[in-house]
């Protein structure tokens, strides 16, 4: 494993366990060139997926865009970084299981949004202000008016 600081070939680990899901093996590292400590996660992956954007380009999945999207609409918000793990592992780990090689991005936002209303309703309104393309404050009103249901008289 190249190290990420002075791009030594050759790093040595120094502790391996399995993360809490057992979903990943992480791995700390030291590079004996510049003495520095860092941490990999070692993964099983059973097929490689490709994204199906709406404009139809494809891409490969990425796993850490998905988990920077959910961060992002989770900041400030009570929820640990390995809660965040375990719900983009198993996002992962569902879209495999569809023994489809391409997925399109619909479906995971789809997901994502899913599994955010159960988890923060915070975070669902914040991803879905960018996944469904919030324009003006009446969109949110919309959405927030159907996640809600009908006002009483």
């Amino acid at each position: 494993m190249r190290c990420p600081f002075c791009g030594h070939d050759d790093t040595q680990v120094k502790d391996s366990r399995p993360t809490e899901d057992n979903s990943a093996i992480r791995r700390r590292r030291c590079c004996p060139a510049c003495g520095s400590r860092f941490t990999t996660f070692e993964r099983v992956q059973i097929r490689d997926l490709v994204v199906v954007k709406k404009d139809g380009a494809r891409v490969p999945f990425d796993r850490d865009k998905l988990a920077r999207s959910i961060r992002v609409a989770l900041r400030k918000r009570p929820v640990g970084e390995e809660q965040i793990e375990r719900i983009v592992n198993g996002i992962h780990r569902r879209l495999e299981s569809l023994g489809e090689s391409e997925i399109s991005s619909k479906l995971i936002g789809e997901q994502v949004m899913e599994v955010l209303l159960e988890l923060d309703k915070v975070a669902y309104v914040r991803y879905a202000s960018v996944y469904r393309n919030f324009r003006e404050a009446k969109d949110f009103e919309d959405f927030l008016g159907t996640m809600i249901g009908p006002a009483a008289p």
